[in-house]
């Protein structure tokens, strides 16, 4: 089995910051216009809409807004394309993208207060222990 590795284009650094949120809007652009092949590549129809996945990209943008250095915002965005090209190429699995963009990060948290404490001395005693 061959493996050929493809060439990572490195974009040049942004001038100013004006020049690197201008890529932020290109880079959401390219990423909503890929929607429809990564929910037909990963079969998400049953799952997910296009507009709660373009709801999910828009989400993960906006967590960096305050990042003011153009340098950072091009290594995010390098970082961001790298899992975009990932993704569409189908480098990654079904349940990856789900639970990474359709579950989310807290969707498959649950109450860990409301433990069922059992009717059994010994999962008492293991519930409250500090191994749990």
């Amino acid at each position: 089995m061959a493996f050929t590795m493809r060439a990572v284009k490195v974009p040049p650094n942004s001038a100013s910051l004006e020049e690197a949120r201008h890529r932020v809007f290109d880079f959401f652009k390219q990423a909503c216009r890929s929607i429809p092949t990564v929910m037909e590549i990963y079969n998400l129809d049953d799952v997910v809409t296009p507009s709660q996945l373009r709801s999910t990209i828009a989400k993960e943008i906006r967590k960096n807004q305050n990042i003011t250095n153009p340098k950072v915002i091009d290594m995010l965005l390098f970082k961001g394309m790298e899992e975009l090209n990932n993704i569409v190429e189908h480098a990654k699995q079904r349940h990856h993208v789900i639970g990474q963009y359709v579950i989310g990060q807290e969707g498959l948290v649950q109450e860990l207060g409301s433990k069922d404490q059992g009717s059994s001395d010994f999962l008492k005693k293991f519930y409250s222990s500090n191994y749990f």
